[in-house]
């Protein structure tokens, strides 16, 4: 397993883009329409990374075997769609990481367990340029299985051992542990409250986005 990256690959949600901005403005224009407050910022972001069905669950109190869980989430996916790059940018320095990344040649990707509708639309917003971006619905399955990730490491013609993975939730850990590639948790992004992103099963651990930018333009 190579400290040394050749390729690296993202999370996108909480890890690579902050999206939160989006997705809250989404959550409680769904409050809103079952005739409810706006839930504070910070309830919201703590969930952005599981998903909408958890933003749902968080906005209505529906869980999935709700009967009207799936036109909620809809709901909340249409009126994210509508406005996926409003307000969602790139973590701070990370911009400064890519252009390094870029100018060598080197390569990186994305593997997101966002469905492509809204992840296409949002790198091509941010102006992004990876060589791969794998979403939830390219293959039968999913992070926290190793395939997705192993695809991306394919299409970027460079071996899983030879990638880090940089991911802000548990199952991104699982994922490339499973893929054989360095497994890098990083604490800046949708963490839940209580939770202690150095106990998920990692390589690499970087508390803050310019942390991990520096390390990666060290070695680089």
């Amino acid at each position: 397993m190579s400290r040394t990256p050749h390729a690296l690959l993202f999370d996108l949600d909480g890890t690579l883009v902050d999206t939160a901005p989006d997705l809250a403005r989404a959550t409680n224009t769904l409050r809103h329409h079952h005739g409810f407050e706006p839930l504070p910022y910070p309830l919201i972001r703590a969930q952005v990374s599981n998903g909408g069905s958890a933003l749902v669950a968080l906005a209505l109190g529906f869980d999935i075997t709700h009967p009207e869980h799936a036109q909620a989430r809809q709901f909340l996916l249409d009126a994210y769609g509508q406005a996926v790059a409003e307000e969602s940018c790139l973590f701070p320095h990370l911009d400064r990481l890519l252009a390094s990344w870029e100018k060598q040649q080197r390569p990186w990707g994305i593997v997101t367990n966002k469905p492509r509708a809204y992840a296409a639309p949002l790198v091509d917003a941010l102006g992004l340029t990876p060589g791969t971006l794998f979403c939830a619905d390219d293959l039968p399955v999913k992070k926290p299985a190793p395939e997705p990730l192993g695809a991306a490491a394919e299409e970027l013609n460079t071996r899983p051992d030879r990638c880090w993975y940089i991911g802000d939730h548990v199952r991104d850990m699982q994922a490339a542990r499973a893929a054989g590639m360095v497994a890098v948790a990083v604490g800046y992004g949708y963490i839940e409250e209580g939770e202690d992103y150095r106990q998920w099963p990692a390589d690499l651990w970087f508390e803050t986005c310019e942390e991990l930018v520096e390390a990666l333009l060290e070695i680089a």
